[in-house]
């Protein structure tokens, strides 16, 4: 960190815990279960991603809020916040990042940090899922889209509309061990909390009582945000587009679109009501049916990070997770 910076940093309310990750693992609701404790305050910005400068998004998508760029602009996330309360911020890109850990660390050496671990085969399937509904995926086919990693960590294979290219590269976010090792590398251990999806999916309440601990907040009485990680599935990707081209674009073909579904629909709130219908029903729809052969093979391609990670945390993860079935 700069002179500049530490002097920032000196002057301004800066966070004192982070939600790291993984995504689809229940970091959203985690986020919105602890922003509603009294002592506690988070940011309205989930994701500020701002110590992951590795995962920079090569364009600010036109439905997103934008995300700060300096020191001075993710401190005023933070201006809000009451005296005395805990400050946080959760951002599921952190844990995957090779330069967050050590950002953070840089900034709040003191820093608490949490993150969620989910079973790695269910977890990809979660992300490519979700990872289509956000356009930062086209290829609907997991199996394909993981096959495209090595083209796509060489600039190749990237659809046009992936603001977030360096998320398509799949089994890097299943590198736990590795993942845990950087902020272990910079946080005593005693800073950072690495929950297991399944109890946090099991019994939510258990779960925040042990992050209120570990943040040494009272333990009052929160209503806790069930982890919900169902994503839908894009049925028609032409149709999402024409969607996209009605709700944000502005090319000539989108305000061609527009004026015509304005001509049809003069009403506002009739108009956005139809949309959201839209994509709700004929857009999107349910997920596709589990692809079981691939979910083994998934399950043998990383049976050894698993082991790995229960011999690291001293858990036996590979039973939790099923693992001792796999040969």
């Amino acid at each position: 960190m700069t002179r500049s910076a530490e002097a920032v940093a000196a002057r301004r309310k800066s966070p004192d815990f982070f939600i790291v990750g993984n995504p689809k693992s229940g970091t959203t609701a985690l986020y919105e279960t602890l922003r509603r404790h009294p002592q506690i305050f988070m940011p309205d910005l989930k994701e500020p991603w701002f110590f992951a400068s590795d995962v920079r998004p090569r364009f600010q998508p036109p439905r997103a809020g934008s995300t700060p760029t300096t020191l001075e602009r993710y401190l005023d996330l933070f201006d809000a916040a009451g005296a005395g309360q805990r400050l946080g911020e959760a951002s599921s890109s952190y844990l995957a990042s090779e330069t967050a850990a050590a950002s953070i660390g840089e900034l709040r050496p003191d820093a608490r940090i949490v993150a969620i671990l989910r079973e790695p085969a269910s977890f990809l399937r979660s992300l490519h899922l979700q990872l289509l509904h956000d356009h930062v995926e086209t290829e609907k086919d997991l199996r394909t889209a993981l096959s495209l990693e090595g083209a796509r960590r060489e600039g190749r294979r990237v659809p046009r509309r992936s603001h977030l290219p360096q998320l398509l590269r799949y089994s890097e976010h299943v590198r736990y061990t590795a993942h845990l090792r950087r902020y272990h590398a910079v946080f005593p251990r005693e800073q950072v909390l690495v929950l297991i999806y399944d109890d946090f999916s099991r019994d939510n309440d258990a779960a925040v009582r042990r992050v209120l601990r570990f943040l040494d907040v009272d333990d009052v009485p929160i209503d806790a945000t069930r982890a919900n990680v169902t994503s839908t599935r894009m049925r028609s990707q032409q149709l999402d587009e024409l969607m996209n081209s009605v709700t944000v674009g502005r090319g000539p073909v989108s305000r061609a679109v527009k004026a015509g579904v304005k001509a049809l629909v003069p009403s506002e709130q009739l108009r956005t009501r139809a949309l959201e219908l839209t994509r709700r029903h004929v857009v999107y729809g349910k997920p596709a049916p589990v692809d079981d052969e691939l979910m083994l093979e998934l399950r043998r391609r990383f049976k050894g990070e698993v082991v790995e990670l229960s011999e690291y945390l001293e858990r036996d993860l590979v039973t939790l997770w099923g693992y001792d079935q796999v040969d």
